[in-house]
């Protein structure tokens, strides 16, 4: 397609005076919290500055703390599953009991009705 010196001039002025206009404006995310700059030619995010993370412990001594306490709930929690893996086999046998006893009283009726067998 062929344009003509004067229409390839104009589209050019165009093109140059809309990127003149560009504007860009700053919105926070509303997700994390971060600041994003916003081009609202493009409409794309053309910069983005995270959130200041604030800090977790104020000093050592409390992240030290935090990290002892959190090793003593650790032990606890492993002691609990210890006792319950040594209790497990009495429990599934119990069950396998259970389930026994129920299957002698009530005796098999044969091969059960299925909904496809209705139809």
């Amino acid at each position: 397609m062929w344009l003509s010196p004067v229409v390839v001039c104009f589209l050019r002025l165009r093109y140059y005076s809309c990127m003149a206009k560009s504007l860009q404006f700053e919105v926070p995310c509303p997700c994390c919290g971060a600041l994003l700059k916003i081009d609202s030619d493009t409409k794309a995010v053309i910069a983005h500055t995270p959130k200041a993370v604030p800090k977790t412990f104020e000093d050592l001594e409390s992240a030290a703390r935090a990290m002892k306490d959190q090793d003593t709930r650790k032990e606890s929690i492993f002691r609990q599953s210890v006792e319950a893996q040594k209790h497990q086999g009495d429990l599934l046998e119990k069950k396998f009991q259970e389930a026994l006893k129920r299957a002698k009283e009530t005796p098999d009726t044969g091969k059960p009705i299925r909904d496809f067998d209705l139809d």
